[in-house]
C-alpha cells in the first residue's frame, strides 16, 4: 500500500481502498465519521443508512457477545425483489409470453429465521422452494403459503420423499419431483398409481455445456446429476407405457451456483431449449424450464468472469436468458415456458455480515531490547548485520536483503552451535527485522521491484488474532480458497498504516485469513489500523449468507455464533427483531458425543476425592464447580 499523509485520509480514500462500493451492490458504505453503514430503500426516494456499529454496540449490550452474526432482513427482501422485478422488465420488454417463478434452494441457508423470511418476503412474487432432501421438503411445506409458489423436489428421493410430495399435492400445492436418475422414474410411477395421485414429474438433463468458477461440478457430461439423452429417451418411452407422459412438464439443470461468466449462462439456456423443444415433439406437455442456480455474486467487485466476480448485471442476467429462449423455441414453434431459476447464493448473500473483535497482534517489527548499540566483543556477523542496517538504499534493496537474509541464518547457525548466545540471537532477530522494514519502506520508491522481494510485503505484515473460528463460521475461505469482502467496520477516517493477515483463535495452521480483496486484485495483505488501549476493534466479513452458516463443522469445538436478525425502519431507527444465543460449551460437547452430565459427575468426584485427601477444603470444592458448571454453559469463543 503507498504511503498517504494521515492528516489528509478521509472516508472517501477508505471507500476506494476497500472496494466497499464496488461489492456492495448498493447496500454498504462508508460515513464521513469512518463507519461502514448498511442502506436500505423504501420506495418513493425514501432511503435510510444505519452504522454496523450502532447495530453491534446494540446487540452486545443486549448480550450478544462478539463473533456476531448480523442478518439484515431488509436486504434479503430486497435481493428477492430485485431479482423477481427484474426478470418481470426482462419479460415485459422482450414480449416473453409467460412468467417467472424464482426458487430459493433450501441448502444454501437452512437456517430457519432465513427460511422463513425467504417464504414472507417471497409472497408476492409467488417465490418458491427447493427441496433436495426429505427435511427440507417438510420445511418447505410448512414454510410457503402462496399457493402459486412451487416446491421443486431435487436429489435422491425414496418412497417416503415421493409419498409425501403427492400427499402435498392433494393440498392444492405445487410440487414437482425432479428425476436425477433413471431408478427414480420406477419409484414415482409405483408411488403415483398406489396413491392414485398424477404428479408433477420434471428431469434433470446432463448438459455439455461447461462453465468455469469454483462451483462447476455439475456441468458438463461428468455431472454426478442427471439424465443424458439415451436416459432421456429411456425415460420417456416408459412413462409413455405407463400413460404419464403427460405429467412429465418440467426441464431442470444446473451448471453450478456461480457462474462468472454471462457467455456460459446463454450457451446453457440454449443447449437446454433443445432438449425442451425436443421432449415437446416426443408428445410431454411441458410448461417449465428450470435454469437451476448460477446467478453470481461479485465478492471482489471486478465486475470480471473470475470466479468471485460476474461479468454481468441482474438486468443482463434476465434479457440474455429471456432472449436466449425465444431465439430457440419461436423458431420450433413451441409456447414458452415458465421461467424458474434457483438462485440461492443471490438471494440470501448480501443479507448477513459477520462481524468479530480483534484480541492482539504480532507485530513484525523490531522491539526495544535495552542494550543499544552492538558491543565490541559481539560476533562479527552480528555487528555486520547492524551496520547493514544503515546502509540500505534504493539501489541496493536486493543486495542488501541477500546480506540481511544470510547475516541471520548465520547468527541462527551460531546459535544452534552453542557459539552465540540468546541475547546475541535476538539481537539479529532484531536487526533482520529493521532491515527488512527499511527494505520494504524503499519499495515504492523502486524504479523496479526485484522477484524476490516482491513478497516481502507479506512477510513483514502483522498478524492479528480474531475472536472467530475461520472452519466454523468461514468455511469456505478455508476448503475452497474463496475471498470475502473484509474490512474494519469503523475508523475510516483514520488512515490504516498497519498491513496484516488474519489468524483465528484455533490451534490450526490453516485457521487464517491471508488472501484479501485489493485495489487491483487479490491481495495477501489487508490494510488496517493499529489497535487502541482499552478499545475494540471490529472487523467484518461480508456477504457471508450463502453456505456459510450451513457448512461449518465444529473444529477445536467452536460453535455456532450469536446471531441477530435486524429490520431497519424508515426514520433510521432499526429492532432486533430475532436472537439466538451461540453454543455453549455443553452444547458442542453433546453434538460429539459426550453428556455433558456425566463429565460433571467424574469431575464432581475428582474433586471430593481431593477433599478427602485433604488438598482443598469443602468449600473450595464447592467454588471449583461452580467455575466447571458455569464454564459448561458459556460461549465457546473467547470472552472480554
Amino acid at each position: 500500500m503507498k504511503s498517504r499523509k494521515i492528516h489528509h485520509w478521509t472516508s472517501e480514500d477508505s471507500t476506494e481502498l476497500y472496494g466497499i462500493r464496488k461489492w456492495g451492490a448498493g447496500y454498504f458504505d462508508l460515513r464521513d465519521d469512518g463507519e461502514i453503514t448498511v442502506g436500505v430503500e423504501f420506495g418513493e426516494g425514501t432511503a435510510c443508512q444505519v452504522s454496523l456499529l450502532d447495530i453491534a454496540r446494540g446487540a452486545t449490550e443486549r448480550g450478544l457477545s462478539m463473533p456476531l452474526l448480523v442478518r439484515i432482513e431488509n436486504l434479503l427482501e430486497a435481493q428477492i425483489a430485485r431479482i423477481n422485478n427484474s426478470f418481470a422488465r426482462a419479460i415485459s420488454s422482450c414480449g416473453y409470453n409467460n412468467v417467472f417463478r424464482g426458487v430459493f434452494p433450501i441448502k444454501v441457508n437452512q437456517q430457519a429465521q432465513v427460511i422463513e423470511e425467504v417464504a414472507r418476503a417471497g409472497g408476492p412474487f409467488a417465490h418458491g422452494l427447493e427441496a433436495g432432501s426429505k427435511a427440507e421438503l417438510i420445511v418447505a411445506l410448512s414454510a410457503l403459503e402462496n399457493t402459486d409458489a412451487l416446491i421443486i423436489c431435487n436429489g435422491y428421493k425414496d418412497e417416503e420423499f415421493i409419498n409425501l410430495g403427492l400427499q402435498a399435492q392433494r393440498l392444492g400445492m405445487r410440487i414437482f419431483f425432479v428425476v436425477e436418475t433413471p431408478s427414480e422414474v420406477d419409484t414415482i410411477i409405483r408411488c403415483a398409481e398406489r396413491e392414485q395421485v398424477r404428479p408433477s414429474i420434471g428431469v434433470r438433463v446432463k448438459l455439455a455445456s461447461r462453465v468455469g468458477g469454483h462451483w462447476n461440478a455439475t456441468s458438463g457430461d461428468r455431472s454426478i446429476f442427471g439424465l443424458g439423452s439415451n436416459d432421456l429417451i429411456a425415460m420417456v418411452d416408459q412413462l409413455r407405457s405407463h400413460n404419464m407422459l403427460d405429467c412429465l412438464q418440467l426441464l431442470h439443470y444446473h451448471l453450478g451456483s456461480q457462474v462468472p461468466n454471462i457467455r456460459d449462462i446463454r450457451t446453457g439456456v440454449l443447449e437446454a431449449c433443445r432438449y425442451y423443444a425436443d421432449l415437446v415433439e416426443e408428445g410431454a406437455p411441458m410448461g417449465y424450464l428450470d435454469l437451476g442456480g448460477g446467478l453470481a455474486v461479485d465478492y471482489d467487485g471486478s465486475k470480471t468472469n473470475c470466479a468471485h466476480s460476474k461479468n454481468y448485471s441482474l438486468d443482463e442476467y434476465c434479457i440474455d436468458v429471456v432472449e436466449a429462449i425465444m431465439d430457440t423455441l419461436d423458431s420450433e414453434g413451441v409456447s414458452h415456458p415458465v421461467i424458474i431459476t434457483e438462485s440461492g447464493r443471490a438471494s440470501v448473500a448480501y443479507s448477513s455480515v459477520l462481524l468479530f473483535d480483534i484480541l492482539d497482534t504480532t507485530r513484525y517489527e523490531a522491539v526495544e531490547l535495552g542494550e543499544g548499540r552492538v558491543s565490541e566483543q559481539a560476533h562479527p556477523m552480528l555487528r555486520y548485520l547492524e551496520a547493514l542496517v544503515n546502509s540500505v538504499t534504493t539501489d541496493n534493496l536486493q543486495e542488501s536483503y541477500n546480506d540481511a537474509l544470510y547475516y541471520r541464518d548465520e547468527i541462527r547457525a551460531l546459535y544452534l552451535h552453542g557459539q552465540v548466545g540468546l541475547r546475541e540471537r535476538a539481537q539479529a532477530e532484531n536487526y533482520f527485522l529493521r532491515a527488512a522494514q527499511k527494505i520494504r519502506s524503499l519499495l515504492d520508491e523502486a524504479d523496479e521491484v526485484p522477484v524476490d522481494l516482491q513478497t516481502l510485503p507479506e512477510l513483514v505484515s502483522d498478524i492479528y488474532y480474531a475472536n472467530v473460528s475461520v472452519f466454523q463460521s468461514l468455511p469456505d475461505i478455508w476448503a475452497i480458497d474463496q475471498v470475502f469482502p473484509l474490512a474494519p467496520i469503523h475508523r475510516h477516517d483514520e488512515a490504516p498504516t498497519r498491513t496484516g493477515i488474519i489468524a483465528d483463535i484455533t490451534c490450526d495452521c490453516d485457521g487464517k485469513i491471508d488472501r484479501f480483496i485489493g485495489r487491483h486484485g487479490e491481495q495477501k495483505t489487508l490494510p488496517l489500523h493499529p489497535l487502541k488501549e482499552g478499545e475494540d476493534y471490529i472487523l467484518g466479513a461480508f456477504l457471508v449468507g450463502a453456505y456459510q452458516e450451513t457448512l461449518g463443522d465444529l473444529h477445536n469445538l467452536f460453535g455456532d455464533t450469536n446471531v441477530v436478525s435486524v429490520r431497519i425502519h424508515a426514520d433510521g431507527s432499526f429492532d432486533y427483531s430475532h436472537e439466538i444465543h451461540g453454543d455453549s460449551i455443553a452444547d458442542v460437547l453433546s453434538y460429539v458425543e459426550y453428556r455433558p452430565q456425566d463429565l460433571l459427575e467424574r469431575f464432581r468426584r475428582r474433586a471430593e476425592a481431593a477433599v478427602k485427601s485433604g488438598r482443598i477444603s469443602p468449600q473450595q470444592r464447592k467454588q471449583i464447580l461452580h467455575t466447571y458448571t458455569a464454564s459448561m454453559d458459556g460461549y465457546t469463543y473467547f470472552e472480554r
